[in-house]
């Protein structure tokens, strides 16, 4: 068992580096943490609704995507979701290959978050 799992229980599933967390572990870890989420939709998807103080760094836009996280310090964690889930999965595997030690995800998305 993994520190994370210990310190959490065993509802999170670890995959990797990606950490899928329900949605009381992941707001209780973005308000313990004082954590800015980083919301991968589009800007009209987060204009509609997101999770207060988080990010719009919309995957479909590679370049942007790239060039936001470059600049960030890849051994901090970092919090991602997206509507559902999918997109914030590819977006954790992708910042996995940037180098980024640890990733969140929101099971469910903002789906479950609302």
């Amino acid at each position: 068992m993994s520190f994370l799992s210990t310190l959490f229980g065993k509802k999170e599933k670890a995959t990797g580096n990606i950490s899928i967390l329900n949605k009381n572990e992941y707001a209780t870890q973005i308000i313990t943490n004082n954590i800015k989420p980083i919301d991968v939709r589009t800007a009209s998807e987060y204009a509609s609704g997101h999770i207060k103080s988080a990010i719009n760094v919309d995957l479909f836009k590679p370049s942007n995507f790239k060039n936001y996280f470059e600049k960030l310090d890849k051994e901090k964690a970092v919090y991602v979701y997206c509507r559902s889930g999918a997109r914030s999965q590819k977006a954790a595997r992708k910042l996995l290959n940037m180098g980024f030690e640890q990733v969140y995800d929101l099971r469910g998305g903002y789906n479950a978050w609302k």
